[in-house]
């Protein structure tokens, strides 16, 4: 067993010579293009996609190999997953060659195999570079090609960043710079769940309601924190994937994650120091003034900016940086209950909307302060994971009504509207205990 730890990237027509030529000028070894064959299996009941498994034969030159990837983790692009390759004599599947530990307690790996079928394939051909980078080694595959299912096809044009030998900082480094360049985006889906989706007809996929965040009730704030910034860049990337596949509605929730992603930074104003935040919240910033206009899905995903964006917010995640600039007193608010930290900010989210709606002396105030409405609209989704999600979205209904009629000028009872709204009893704990919880 191998542990892989690589980022993936989508790459755009365009970037195909400017990405070779830049490879070609780092230190390293290149290697020929080859020809790649995967087959995928899995059984009539998608047994491996629910163990969160994939299984696949790649054929090279006439020697093939089988490759099982079980669980693992998988954050912005990067990609972390146990994986276990086996050397065949023939382009046959035989499970039986792999460690029997590999499966769930209890399985039949005989009648598993005989379960087995083809699914889908990737064919594509694999350009290799082994680049050095500070003190890492790092292997560079970009393929072209396509996954195939059945009579339906969608083009591959992916590049796999993998760590060889060395740290993942390098790793994250080295990618930066590369996205520099534009052409390039994170991508969070693997080759297989393109794969799966296609097999299943290409089914189109809808625009996510903006997440309500659910999370368990014994986390600490530094775990709300990263479950928040975590399903957020998520969601950044599912949305991406719609907008450039041509849904437009895609574009909105986008802008509105980037807005959400800012706001968590200031729910934690007191526990993270300006320093911790300082760079991610100027790329964020820059990045959103991109998005004014009509600019394209193409040319915004696959700008150099919303690449390293997504980078920063992952390494922030993945390697936290941030820690290492926390006072005693700050990892001290990040060790404590992360339940009574969303109650205590529930109840100053709703004060800040009872300030900003109290009072409109002409209309045009009502636009000035629509973006300030819908940042504390956000951060309720975020801080009301304790609380059953219908409740949270009974409370909030006649907020985001309000906030919709604000947006279409449509202004004749809103002062009505908005007063009621501020006698609305909360839903999250309003009591001694959260008003006694030191700031």
């Amino acid at each position: 067993m191998t542990i892989e730890t690589e980022l993936k990237f989508i790459a755009s027509k365009e970037a195909v010579t400017r990405l070779a030529e830049r490879l070609n000028g780092c230190p390293g070894q290149h290697f020929a293009p080859r020809t790649l064959a995967n087959i995928y299996f899995e059984t009539p009941d998608n047994q491996l996609r629910r163990w969160d498994m994939g299984l696949r034969i790649r054929g090279i030159d006439n020697q093939y190999e089988m490759t099982l990837k079980t669980r693992g983790q998988t954050l912005g692009g990067l990609h972390q997953r146990p994986e276990y390759n086996v050397s065949l004599t023939a382009n046959a599947l035989d499970i039986r060659l792999l460690p029997a530990d590999v499966w769930p307690e209890g399985t039949d790996v005989d009648a598993l195999q005989q379960q087995l079928h083809p699914l889908f394939q990737t064919d594509f051909v694999r350009e290799v570079w082994l680049i050095t980078y500070a003190e890492s080694e790092i292997e560079v595959a970009f393929d072209q090609g396509a996954v195939i299912a059945g009579e339906l096809q969608v083009p591959l044009f992916e590049v796999e960043l993998e760590l060889k030998q060395g740290t993942r900082h390098d790793l994250m480094a080295f990618a930066f710079e590369l996205v520099g360049d534009g052409g390039l985006r994170p991508g969070s889906l693997s080759k297989a769940a393109r794969g799966y989706h296609l097999a299943q007809g290409n089914p189109p996929k809808d625009v996510h309601p903006f997440p309500r965040l659910q999370s368990e009730k014994k986390l600490n704030c530094e775990q709300g924190l990263q479950a928040m910034l975590s399903t957020l860049l998520a969601q950044w990337q599912y949305h991406e994937e719609l907008w450039l596949n041509g849904d437009s509605k895609a574009a909105a929730r986008v802008r509105e994650i980037l807005l959400a992603i800012r706001e968590v930074f200031t729910l934690f104003g007191g526990m993270l120091p300006r320093k911790a935040t300082g760079q991610l919240r100027e790329q964020l910033l820059a990045l959103e003034q991109a998005m004014t206009g009509d600019i394209s899905a193409e040319t915004l995903c696959f700008s150099a900016v919303s690449a390293q964006t997504q980078l920063i917010l992952t390494h922030w995640l993945i390697e936290q940086p941030w820690k290492a600039l926390l006072e005693d007193k700050h990892r001290k608010k990040m060790e404590g209950s992360f339940k009574r930290f969303c109650d205590v900010m529930l109840g100053r989210v709703f004060a800040e909307l009872k300030q900003i709606t109290a009072e409109f002396n002409q209309e045009s105030e009502y636009q000035d302060k629509v973006l300030k409405i819908h940042k504390q609209l956000l951060a309720v989704c975020l801080l009301c994971g304790a609380y059953p999600i219908a409740a949270v979205d009974e409370w909030l209904a006649p907020w985001w009504l309000a906030l919709k009629k604000i947006n279409e000028q449509q202004y004749d009872d809103l002062p009505w509207t908005l007063r009621s709204l501020h006698r609305q009893a909360p839903f999250w704990l309003n009591g001694n205990e959260a008003a006694k919880i030191r700031e």
